[in-house]
Parts: C-alpha cells; structure tokens; sequence
C-alpha cells in the first residue's frame, strides 16, 4: 500500500466504489490506467485547499479541472481545461482564444453536474463527455504526483502528470493558466 501525504493509495481500477460512472468506464479502456491510484477522502474536505491541508500534500501537487463555454457563429463550444492548483485558468484569454469563441465563461454548475455525470467540487478530466475538448496546462503536465478529482467529493485520483497530457482527447496548451493571485 502507498501513501502521499496521510492519503492511503490504492489502484484505481479496485476500487470502482471510489470512482464515478464515467470515469470508471474511460479508465477501464485506458491503456495507463493502472497507473492511476485512488484514496477515499472525507467529502467536506474534497475542495483543493483544504483537501491539500487535510491530507498533509502540497498544494503544488493538485491540478483543477473547470469547465468552460463559448459560442461562435451559434455553435456552443464547451471545453475542460486542467491546470495546477496553484494557478487559473486564463479564461478571459488563452482558453477564448484556444476555443475560438467571443468570450468565454464557466458552465453553469448544474450542466457541469449534469452532462459530465459527475459531483460537483469532484469533477475530473477522466471521462468527460463526448464532444467536449479537454484543454491540458503544458504546466500541469510536469507535477510528478498530480491529485485530481474521481468524479465524486468522496475521493481523489493520484496520477503521474505526464498522464495528464495523454488523457484521451487531451491537447496539451502552453500557458493555459496564469498565477493565483495573492
């Protein structure tokens, strides 16, 4: 058994329990899912920080998953974008101009739940909807142990980085993120 902080690790693909519907299935058809492990959390503390001050894991370790939209020309135009936790998504810029929409916003809470078959505060780029892009930080793909949501509050996906990259459907975008501010 592996630990990462006071998190105790177990293989993703064992625990199904752990995992919501869709991310159980993407990872069952992903050739690295066996690199993937899972820890169970207390769902009041899956929110980044105070999953990161809980479980005793650096902050520097976590990458965000938010949902965005636009429109262009009529089309809606909805994109996952993962970056580290200790950065934004530069929505106002590089993610508008990646989707090639007008302006750019977060999905409405309810859809985001809704359409990815996910808890809200657990949403994850592992199984996302078809026809969404998954946008990927280039800088979010050298954290060497990345935590990220399971799809539910009541656990997180531990994965090496480099995976975040080669996630299916991923596109890899430099300066995706700009710094939290302080």
């Amino acid at each position: 058994m592996q630990t990462f902080g006071t998190l105790t690790l177990q293989p993703a693909l064992d625990h199904p329990d752990l995992l919501a519907p869709p991310v159980r299935e993407t990872l069952a058809a992903w050739k690295h899912a066996a690199e993937v492990l899972v820890a169970a959390i207390d769902p009041d503390f899956a929110d980044t920080e105070a999953m990161s001050q809980t479980y005793e894991v650096p902050l520097s370790s976590g990458a965000n998953c938010v949902v965005v939209m636009g429109r262009r020309d009529g089309e809606e135009r909805t994109a996952a974008c993962v970056v580290r936790a200790d950065t934004r998504a530069d929505v106002n810029n590089v993610v508008k101009r990646t989707l090639d929409v007008r302006k750019a916003s977060f999905l409405d809470r309810g859809r985001a739940v809704t359409e990815t078959g996910m808890e809200y505060g657990g949403i994850t780029p592992v199984g996302l909807p078809a026809g969404w892009r998954l946008l990927v930080d280039q800088a979010a793909t050298g954290i060497e142990t990345a935590i990220i949501g399971s799809g539910i509050r009541g656990s997180k996906l531990v994965i090496p980085g480099r995976l975040l990259g080669l996630l299916p459907g991923a596109e890899v975008v430099p300066g995706l993120a700009r710094p939290a501010p302080a």
